[in-house]
């Protein structure tokens, strides 16, 4: 059985870009979250800007900026708030908003600046569509209203409600060009000097993906549920008299909250209630003064719109939240763009390497045409990286115990030896006594030698896989062995044999994790069959060819490989 990892290369570089972008939201964006920095969304924005800009001086393609901003949106997924559609929605629609006016005016400093300017801009006509979204068209009429009263209060001659508006925009405009200016150095640097190596920090290791809905019981049910209810108290909002839409929608919001953690989190948030306990006495002010009403209406008007705010927030929450069903993300992964998904797998690999290579904000903020340029300048050697690890190929021999798995693969190296191939790694050869197997031997295939490995005792001195303890000598020699041959120039790695011990990472699990990221030859694995599923989803092999000894004779087995060798 064949299986083979096709991937077009635009794809792979808009994995590379989108995870150095989503490397910069995890690590810069949650630095900057938690300090409650003014205008973190748009320093954000500009740094997407300057990473989206630069790398397009190294990659000309078309096409690149929707697809990493598209990666980088999905990747939005691992962040742990429940509210993840707003920032995703921004992330894509900025990256598509540089890409329309670089395709319109090309990547020239006018493109790159108009294209920067309306990503930037972005931000603002969002979060006014949002304030529209969550409160109703009478936000516009408390804005409005407002605006009016302070004129008349301040004697002004000319209109001003699209006043603070443009003051934004000029704001946001500023930081968009300031944005693009950095990235068009940074690519212009780049394309002059030579890429410096990063040294990365200890940060990686302490980074680990989205993982608190892991157990969570999904439900198909819940989500159409979750639709049906969200529409219904909107509905009810509309159309319904104020104690009948405060009883339904209280008793919604209580449902959600039982089975959604994350929906209480929103509530339980300060800034939720000074929103709502301000939003709902300006209303109330606003409208006894502008609009004549009595103050008890402005009231239930600006009540009316805190709690279409809370079903709105609340409703995308638990819909996002079933929305993370695996079947589902499946779906619509697999028929919508058939090499999203494995440029996604590309960019969750990238990921840790990259977020090691980030700096601190205070770094970052002092030079950042340096720290851009040492990191966007790696992306050409990330690029040749991924393209060696997706040619490596996996041959795994499968079968049963005393099926012949180890002679056959010993057999296979004797002849690929006689041809020059450089191979390396370890035989594990069976050990029998009275036609019963009392344990297993470690072969260096380099040097011949031998050490014992498993063997059936009844010492308490041993670790045990099974019913045989794991001698540490021969265990050790075998690590040696293979971190000898994957880290030299050969051709092909061989492991016999992968099964238990390497499933609870332990054994040769390491030297298998070692071989996918950094060495360049070929794997030959065996595994018996009860486990070959289970190692092929453990490493999440994409390219590999699995010969069963029971169906494959010996010289096919052996042209297969020698073939793809030579």
């Amino acid at each position: 059985m064949n299986s083979t990892y096709h991937i077009d290369e635009k794809w792979i570089k808009a994995s590379i870009i989108g995870a150095i972008w989503a490397a910069s939201e995890i690590v810069l964006g949650s630095f900057m979250h938690n300090l409650k920095i003014p205008f973190s969304s748009n320093i954000l924005t500009g740094i997407g800007i300057i990473i989206l800009v630069s790398t397009s001086h190294v990659w000309t393609e078309k096409g690149l900026f929707w697809r990493a901003g598209l990666i980088c949106a999905l990747m939005k997924t691992m962040s742990p708030s429940a509210l993840i559609f707003g920032p995703m929605i921004a992330i894509f629609s900025q990256a598509l908003l540089l890409e329309v006016a670089v395709r319109i005016f090309g990547k020239t400093v006018f493109g790159y600046l108009s294209g920067a300017i309306l990503a930037m801009s972005w931000n603002l006509f969002q979060r006014i569509m949002n304030f529209i979204i969550f409160y109703g068209y009478n936000i516009v009429d408390v804005y409005s209203d407002l605006l009016k009263f302070v004129r008349r209060q301040l004697d002004l001659q000319f209109e001003i409600i699209w006043l603070p508006i443009l003051i934004l925009l000029v704001i946001y405009a500023i930081l968009g060009i300031i944005a693009a200016t950095i990235g068009i150095r940074v690519g212009r640097k780049i394309k002059h000097q030579p890429a410096e190596p990063i040294s990365p920090t200890r940060r990686s290791e302490f980074f680990t993906p989205r993982s608190g809905q892991q157990s969570f019981n999904w439900s198909i049910r819940w989500l159409v549920l979750n639709l049906l209810l969200t529409v219904t108290a909107l509905l009810l909002l509309n159309f319904t008299p104020w104690p009948v839409w405060i009883v339904f929608i209280t008793a919604i919001v209580l449902l959600w909250v039982k089975r959604y953690r994350q929906a209480f989190r929103q509530l339980a948030k300060p800034r939720f209630w000074f929103y709502f306990v301000g939003i709902t006495m300006v209303t109330a002010f606003v409208f006894n003064k502008m609009q004549g009403h009595e103050y008890i209406n402005g009231l239930l008007i600006g009540l009316q719109m805190n709690f279409r705010a809370v079903v709105i927030i609340l409703g995308f929450s638990v819909l996002g939240a079933e929305l993370y069903n695996p079947l589902i993300k499946e779906f619509f992964l697999k028929h919508s763009f058939k090499q999203l998904p494995l440029a996604l797998e590309l960019s969750f690999e990238s990921l840790p390497l990259i977020i090691a290579g980030i700096p601190d904000f205070k770094e970052v903020a002092k030079n950042p045409v340096t720290v851009f340029y040492r990191i966007i300048s790696q992306i050409e050697a990330r690029l040749e990286r991924i393209k060696r690890n997706l040619s490596k190929k996996v041959f795994i021999v499968s079968g049963n115990i005393g099926e012949g798995k180890t002679s056959s693969i010993e057999e296979l190296v004797q002849n690929l030896k006689s041809q020059n191939i450089k191979i390396g790694g370890i035989f594990s050869p069976r050990i029998m006594e009275d036609d019963e197997t009392i344990g297993y031997d470690i072969i260096d295939i380099s040097t011949n030698r031998r050490e014992i490995f498993l063997r059936k005792t009844n010492s308490d001195q041993h670790d045990k896989i099974g019913n045989y303890s794991i001698f540490e000598n021969g265990l050790q020699a075998g690590i040696k062995a293979l971190d000898q041959s994957i880290n030299d120039t050969r051709q092909l790695v061989v492991i016999d044999e992968v099964g238990k011990l390497e499933l609870s990472d332990k054994g040769w699990a390491a030297n298998i994790n070692h071989w996918l990221h950094y060495s360049d030859a070929d794997l030959l694995i065996s595994v018996r069959s009860s486990f070959t599923e289970q190692v092929i989803q453990k490493w999440n092999l994409k390219n590999y060819t699995i010969f069963n000894v029971s169906e494959y004779d010996q010289q096919a087995f052996s042209r297969i490989i020698s073939d793809h060798l030579n």
